[in-house]
């Protein structure tokens, strides 16, 4: 019987739909160590954590590596290219759960929620009602989003026409541009945005794009809102701006290196949020990126390719490896 492994638990749904296809083992651990000795035999990779590239060198009967969500970051694609495995995704299934995660963080920050919750219930009621005099409002601010894929528009609908918010963005074909949507450079984006929300993936060309220069751009009371990547920020100099008071805040779910230590500067501010890697997760999303990632899974062992294939250039060195598939 064919093995999946997979990082971590799937939801429910997504366990029924592999039963009878293969056996399903959850990975004990996720260090490269116990990872590429436990791929050795399996035949699918369901991924939620990053893979060492050397999981690819050895495991001989491997035909795919799904990605359970969209970010491909946490696959090594040239290993496997290398090793002629198929990558797949399941996209766009947690962009309504990231999206509102957007709008709960901005609500918080703009309502000094995390003072508040504080104070109220060290100091009392009068005290932490005292910081509704510097609450703010969504309505008729300017949202400018980085990244216009499914999570990106996502954010954009949601802030339009439920919370009344000017909308621009910056992609990199810039058009076409959806409803109440306008689209600026990542500078003036940058510059006019009242929040400021990055949705891009990570790439050569995203990492570090919110440095030093563009912070310093920013509006004195903007929020910084990044559901991407760590990388995408420049970590010091985001620090520096909250030390110095130059920013209004960050709502922060993804991190340069994760987990982040409990030490961390972030922590040490009032007017950041951070929450641990979680903003694409809810119930409803680990339900229909499970089902997803079973689907794509069930392809590859019917002997069919995956639908949402990323790596297309391998199918020949898969086909090479699997004579007897598509």
């Amino acid at each position: 019987m064919p093995k999946i492994l997979s990082t971590h638990p799937l939801h429910p749904r997504a366990s029924a739909k592999l039963a009878g296809a293969g056996q399903l083992v959850i990975a004990s651990g996720l260090d490269a160590g116990t990872l590429a000795k436990e791929a050795k035999d399996a035949d699918v990779v369901i991924v939620r954590a990053p893979l060492p590239p050397v999981l690819f060198e050895g495991a001989w009967r491997l035909r795919a590596a799904i990605r359970h969500g969209a970010g491909l970051d946490m696959i090594p694609m040239e290993a496997a290219f290398a090793a002629g495995v198929l990558v797949a995704n399941v996209p766009a299934v947690n962009a309504r759960s990231v999206a509102e995660h957007v709008m709960f963080a901005a609500l918080a920050l703009l309502r000094n929620f995390r003072v508040v919750d504080r104070d109220l219930r060290t100091k009392g009621w009068l005290a932490g009602r005292e910081h509704a005099n510097a609450n703010s409002e969504l309505a008729g601010k300017t949202i400018g989003i980085v990244g216009l894929g499914a999570v990106g528009q996502a954010v954009g609908h949601i802030a339009a026409h439920g919370f009344d918010l000017k909308v621009v963005a910056t992609t990199r074909s810039m058009q076409p541009a959806p409803d109440k949507v306008g689209f600026l450079s990542i500078d003036a984006l940058v510059e006019q945005s009242d929040i400021i929300v990055l949705c891009c993936p990570l790439t050569p060309e995203t990492r570090g794009l919110i440095s030093r220069e563009r912070i310093a751009r920013m509006k004195p009371n903007a929020l910084l809102v990044n559901v991407s990547r760590g990388p995408v920020v420049d970590d010091d100099a985001l620090i520096e701006a909250l030390q110095k008071r130059r920013i209004g805040g960050a709502a922060l779910d993804v991190f340069s290196t994760q987990p982040l230590p409990s030490n961390h500067p972030y922590f040490g501010f009032d007017n950041v949020i951070i929450t641990p890697h979680m903003a694409g997760i809810t119930e409803e999303s680990m339900m229909r990126m499970g089902v997803g990632a079973a689907g794509e899974t069930l392809l590859v062992l019917a002997n069919k390719l995956p639908v949402n294939l990323r790596n297309p250039e391998v199918v020949d060195h898969y086909r090479r490896r699997f004579p007897a598939d598509t």
